[in-house]
């Protein structure tokens, strides 16, 4: 199939590069989202989505907003996200979006600290969630909700149908210059308040544009969108590559249904996590415990055969003779797992966090290419990935064509590109601590590079100092322990002390039959402290990192039933554990199990 790229010469701009779009494909489906009230799929052409956003676009001039306002959407993805950041960067507004899933007090302080005027919502959700905050909002003259809210103490609440104008005007072409700011979007803040990193319109355009030269999207793809647009690699990755490549986009119902939704919509394309990936494994692992012996070694062997023959194609082995069983082993074992993804998958691509290799080596033997790569909000995002035909799950991939990379002190890696922010909103002193006098954009990474591929091997500040004076890097082994099935979250914790020690969230799936096992009632509260659990969890971490050195043992671990949320400030919108919160939340548990040493 053809590709259809938009380059940023001749976007212009974000907004420009819709109307571009709207221009060359008028009649092409563009949209899939679900109806509720009809149970059905319906789409949106390109020349459809023109004439929504255009009336969007005349009710905030209505508004009397003008270029360089700030405006602030608190939505799940859906269609009527990209109708308001369209109108809204047609008119020269600044985009900050919001997490649906942050706590109260992000909220304020980001509209705030971004001066928003105006505030798209969800609904009674969101409106709940934000309610208390509300006296915080100054700034907010407006605050639109998609659902008809009833509150009569909030006079500047607003249902959208009663918002939005019967027609709008035509689609204003927008005179704006490269560099003008196009977004604002605060980091999640794992320590502190966040931060607002400012993208500019060519910072982003660039980056797509980069993108699809290093991972090929066509015309036919159809991508499944569900990370959210809040943040940064969905919104680039998941929103604006397809717009630039005329690929169509379905959003996902829920992360729940995501499963089904998969099966339904058949995408080509998937923008994902390591969690999810994580969670479809430990579904499989758990299913394969179940299963004959016969049964799991048929599914290993299919693993091991597809994992060597994406090697063969890589030009990193040699042919085999076991290769030859490979089409019986993918129709028993492959097929059925890609089924499952919807049976259409071209590629994945991965980020935001780690990917596990053994997962890697799973999916990619059963037959889904794995593209992981890397990056940080403050580039837009994307800095590398794999290509499909240099592809090293090991790695996070070659820099994007017109990336510099280099190793600074303690192999911290360093960035520079078209995608480098403008610096933080209102933070001139932060924005100076991460970009130094010649451009170079400190990342917290440390890395390795060879063959020009980059490798993760932990971050700066995050590396636990053992009282022996060994350097553990915590997240390789919160990945490695979180490949057991048993565990849901992790956290390694030790810095300063003799020994490593952990606290795990255990999986409620696979729970309860690990208890019985041991002869325990799951429900039962004492079972997390009995030492036959504790003693059968430390060797099944033990299992887990073999390719530890032995200083990085585990030796002593927490369990908890309780999963750690946003709400409960344990971790960010992202994902990312606030290491601190959640060690100040067992601070009891620490010391006990560092007790006498």
């Amino acid at each position: 199939m053809t590709t259809d790229y938009i380059s940023p010469e001749q976007a212009g701009s974000l907004p420009g590069l819709m109307i571009e779009r709207i221009r060359r494909t008028p009649d092409k489906r563009a949209y899939h989202h679900y109806d509720a009230t009809t149970g059905a799929w319906l789409e949106t052409t390109w020349a459809e989505m023109g004439g929504h956003i255009a009336r969007w676009q005349t009710a905030l001039k209505n508004e009397g907003l003008v270029s360089g306002d700030r405006v602030g959407i608190m939505l799940r993805n859906c269609r009527e996200w990209v109708m308001f950041e369209q109108a809204a960067l047609g008119l020269g507004i600044v985009i900050v979006p919001l997490y649906t899933n942050d706590r109260a007090e992000n909220v304020a302080y980001i509209i705030q600290d971004a001066g928003i005027k105006l505030v798209l919502i969800e609904g009674k959700e969101c409106w709940t969630q934000i309610r208390a905050a509300r006296e915080d909002f100054t700034p907010t003259r407006t605050i639109l909700s998609l659902e008809a809210l009833d509150d009569s103490e909030e006079p500047r609440l607003r249902h959208v149908d009663d918002w939005l104008p019967e027609h709008g005007d035509t689609l204003h072409t927008p005179d704006i210059y490269n560099q003008q700011l196009a977004t604002i979007v605060y980091t999640s803040g794992t320590t502190g308040k966040p931060k607002g990193v400012m993208l500019s319109h060519g910072n982003i355009l660039w980056n797509a544009y980069a993108g699809v030269h290093s991972v090929e999207v066509r015309t036919d793809d159809l991508f499944l969108s569900f990370l959210p647009l809040s943040h940064m690699f969905e919104r680039t990755v998941g929103h604006y590559i397809p717009i630039l490549a005329g690929a169509e986009i379905a959003y996902a119902r829920s992360i729940p249904e995501l499963g089904e939704d998969l099966q339904t919509v058949r995408p080509t394309i998937l923008v994902t996590v390591p969690r999810i990936f994580e969670r479809v494994y430990n579904k499989i692992q758990a299913g394969l415990e179940e299963k004959s012996p016969l049964a799991r070694k048929l599914f290993m062997a299919a693993v091991e055969t597809g994992w060597q023959r994406f090697e063969i194609q890589q030009g990193r082995a040699e042919w085999s003779p076991r290769q030859m069983l490979w089409p019986i082993l993918n129709m028993l074992v492959g097929k059925k797992v890609m089924r499952r993804l919807g049976g259409r998958l071209r590629f994945s691509i991965s980020g935001g966090a780690p990917l596990s290799l053994d997962i890697a080596r799973t999916f990619i033997g059963l037959g889904l290419p794995i593209s992981q790569g890397y990056g940080l909000t403050e580039t837009s995002p994307v800095i590398s990935t794999n290509k499909l035909d240099n592809n090293d799950p090991a790695s996070v991939g070659e820099p994007l064509r017109d990336v510099e990379i280099r190793l600074g002190e303690d192999d911290e890696l360093l960035v520079r590109s078209p995608g480098v922010m403008l610096g933080y909103w209102n933070n001139e002193e932060a924005t100076a601590a991460v970009i130094d006098r010649d451009g170079w954009l400190h990342t917290g990474d440390k890395a390795r590079i060879d063959n020009n591929h980059i490798y993760i091997t932990g971050r700066i500040k995050e590396i636990i100092v053992l009282a022996n004076g060994e350097k553990v890097p915590p997240a390789d082994i919160e990945m490695a322990i979180a490949n057991d099935p048993l565990f849901d979250q992790v956290l390694v914790l030790g810095e300063g002390k003799p020994y490593l020690s952990a606290i795990a969230v255990l999986n409620p799936d696979t729970w309860p039959n690990f208890a019985q096992s041991l002869g325990l009632d799951p429900k039962a509260p004492e079972a997390l402290t009995d030492k036959r659990v504790l003693d059968a969890v430390l060797a099944r971490i033990a299992a887990q990192m073999d390719e530890f050195p032995g200083y990085a043992n585990i030796h002593r671990v927490t369990l908890s039933f309780d999963p750690w949320t946003v709400d409960d400030g344990l971790i960010t919108p992202t994902l990312k554990l606030r290491r601190k919160q959640i060690m100040e939340r067992f601070a009891d548990a620490i010391d006990a199990m560092y007790a006498g040493h």
